[in-house]
């Protein structure tokens, strides 16, 4: 995967410019990281593979002449230090369930499986909706890749940075390491959506892997639904792709503090 010249400008600048992190809210996030599951040395390519990189004009803004430049020497420095990881979730739902048993099972049914397979599992939660929304859900992250999502400790936020995968995985980073070396932000969470039921059982299984303790499960909970609900309501998410002067940071996050403790 990569993070480049492809990500919004206007609305991610505005977003890494935001002193959102407060200090009792970054030194909770610091104690709690730890080393993650995730490696950065070269992997079989029978793996998925995803890279986060970017170029230096998504943070940086400067007179004409010296951003050309700058930017120049940063895309250099980015492809020589890309870093690898391996996707930490399945990447297909025969990895999870027996797939050849369910064509005799209801949707019903298999949704019950599949919430019962996660239940209680730590770090890891399993999620249903049907077929058609899980298609849509698909079919708008191809369209609109990119989006943010606060999370809120204490009395700050900090910001985190998602990006859309083909065919069906969602990788989600911390924005304030993003800003640090776009090139070395590690996942804290993956969304995976597997709608291979879609269609003969009207149902689409997802499930959230929280994969660097620098997040709470109940955290990672939370921007799972709020990600996959801006997904689905498209208009925040469409803005902040297609037409990112017009995306609100401040009134995004307002909204979704209003409603993070419900």
């Amino acid at each position: 995967m990569i993070l480049s010249s492809a990500l919004p400008r206007t609305a991610l600048v505005r977003t890494l410019n935001c002193n959102s992190l407060r200090p009792a809210a970054k030194k909770a996030l610091h104690q709690t990281q730890t080393q993650s599951y995730i490696t950065t040395q070269p992997i079989s390519t029978s793996r998925c593979l995803c890279t986060l990189t970017s170029s230096s004009h998504t943070m940086i803004k400067h007179e004409h002449n010296r951003y050309n430049s700058l930017y120049n020497q940063q895309q250099q420095q980015l492809v020589q230090k890309r870093s690898n990881f391996s996707f930490a979730g399945p990447r297909k739902l025969s990895d999870i369930l027996k797939t050849e048993l369910l064509p005799d099972k209801s949707s019903t049914e298999i949704s019950d499986m599949w919430m019962t397979y996660h239940e209680g599992k730590e770090n890891v939660h399993g999620i249903v909706m049907d077929g058609k929304k899980g298609r849509s859900l698909l079919s708008k992250a191809a369209q609109c890749p990119f989006f943010i999502q606060p999370v809120f400790r204490g009395e700050g936020h900090f910001m985190i940075v998602s990006q859309f995968q083909t065919p069906n995985y969602f990788l989600l980073a911390l924005l304030e390491d993003y800003k640090l070396d776009p090139a070395a932000a590690q996942p804290l969470l993956t969304i995976s959506v597997f709608d291979d039921l879609a269609e003969t059982k009207d149902v689409t299984l997802l499930r959230c892997d929280i994969i660097n303790r620098g997040i709470e499960d109940d955290e990672g909970y939370k921007l799972c639904q709020n990600l996959i609900n801006d997904y689905l309501e498209f208009e925040g998410v469409h803005m902040f792709n297609k037409k990112p002067d017009a995306f609100d940071v401040d009134e995004f996050v307002k909204g979704k503090e209003q409603k993070w403790n419900e």
